[in-house]
């Protein structure tokens, strides 16, 4: 498969990961990680490449899983670690849409319709 010029397009993250980074003292809030989406009771990292997310209408192809974090990464250089190099994953848009704070994310099943 070919993902054209930038495999990169969504990002994604556990909330939990978020909650574990709380928990060091850190006040957080959404988007800090600069991700896109923050899920909850899905383990992310443990999905194959080329699994399919379906959120809300839009249907998202997993491209990536972590990320090499920047040195100069503010919450790493704080708290001496970040959860997006383990923690995130990174997707293509296969369907566009909508996508609003409260849908569910879940992994689409191979073989069930889009």
């Amino acid at each position: 498969m070919s993902w054209g010029a930038w495999h990169r397009q969504v990002s994604l993250l556990p909330n939990e990961s978020v909650d574990r980074m709380r928990e060091r003292g850190l006040e957080l809030a959404a988007g800090d990680f600069a991700e896109n989406i923050l899920t909850e009771g899905l383990c992310l990292r443990e999905l194959p490449v080329g699994s399919v997310l379906a959120v809300g209408e839009c249907r998202l192809v997993v491209t990536q899983i972590g990320k090499t974090c920047h040195n100069d990464c503010e919450i790493r250089r704080i708290t001496g670690m970040c959860v997006m190099p383990t923690d995130g994953i990174f997707c293509v848009v296969a369907r566009g849409g909508s996508v609003r704070a409260g849908d569910v994310v879940r992994v689409m099943e191979e073989g069930e319709l889009a």
